[in-house]
């Protein structure tokens, strides 16, 4: 496990849940059959942190998340498809919202992504995949995921694409000159066959193993009152979701390693205000909602 994330010594501003429209679960915990350097949480085979969240556990969280009224869920990890039980666990929740998956797609069984494709069609909501790939080329994709990881990677992607899902291809944004980047990706993913790819841009959160690669952040990268006096805290994944894990709810996926995120056991406990005393924070301030799928870094082209 990572050094937990130190907390700021300074007058944070908070951040309200105005509704809990998204819910996110670690489904995966921590448990990743790639070990990447720009990890923020720094996922790993080796990392038993958190554990999987079996699909008894997300039923009931679904049930009370109804009460509340949730509009989204969101799975992630670790490593989703190394959960025995994500494809039940998306069927169900095909029954309560619309769906999606953020995986690195190098585990999937065409027998599993056969019958998510039936789930999905038969369900009034939609089943989308975030497939990470971090280059346009194989250099620049295994210097940060590992060697090989580029062709098992366009491997799942063709995967996705064969079963009739247009997933969303998610690119770390961990160079300063990437000119050419958006075209580059574009270019890579017609290739395989992708006619009209989707593809979202993130930026990179200086945590985890990220802040071993290349740098942490620097102290004054931090969310102060005055920052938040003219700011639409809608655009911040807290104002509006959390994440359940098997050691609780947490206010947000990229903050489950801090001891102050964790919110309670149920997702009633989990409602209340959070201040954004972690450096993290400022990226979040920066981007928005990064973690959701709709940004304006997206491409659909």
């Amino acid at each position: 496990m990572t050094t937990p994330l130190p907390l700021l010594d300074f007058d944070a501003p908070a951040v309200p849940l105005v509704h809990l429209d998204h819910l996110w679960f670690q489904v995966g915990g921590t448990r990743c059959n790639l070990t990447c350097h720009h990890c923020f949480i720094s996922c790993s085979p080796t990392n038993h942190s958190f554990g999987f969240l079996g699909l008894a556990a997300v039923e009931r969280l679904l049930k009370e998340s109804v009460r509340l009224g949730v509009k989204e869920y969101y799975f992630t990890g670790g490593e989703p498809f190394l959960n025995k039980e994500i494809v039940p666990i998306l069927e169900r929740t095909l029954h309560y919202g619309p769906a999606t998956v953020l995986t690195n797609g190098t585990v999937f069984l065409d027998a599993d992504l056969a019958r998510l494709r039936r789930a999905d069609a038969g369900s009034p909501y939609s089943l989308e995949f975030r497939l990470s790939l971090d280059g346009f080329t194989a250099a620049d994709n295994d210097a940060l995921r590992g060697a090989g990881t580029f062709e098992r990677i366009l491997r799942g992607l063709r995967q996705l694409l064969a079963h009739d899902f247009l997933p969303i291809v998610t690119v770390a944004q961990a160079r300063e000159d990437d000119a050419g980047l958006v075209e580059g990706f574009l270019r890579l993913l017609r290739e395989q066959g992708y006619r009209r790819p989707r593809l979202k841009i993130l930026p990179i959160l200086r945590i985890g193993a990220e802040a071993g690669r290349h740098r942490g952040y620097h102290e004054d990268e931090r969310v102060t009152r005055a920052m938040l006096a003219e700011y639409d805290v809608g655009q911040l994944l807290c104002s509006h979701s959390r994440v359940a894990t098997d050691r609780g709810v947490f206010v947000c996926p990229i903050l489950i390693e801090a001891p102050d995120a964790r919110l309670g056991d149920s997702l009633a406990e989990a409602r209340t205000p959070y201040p954004l005393r972690h450096h993290a924070c400022y990226t979040c301030y920066q981007y928005g909602a990064l973690c959701a799928n709709a940004s304006s870094a997206d491409r659909d082209a």
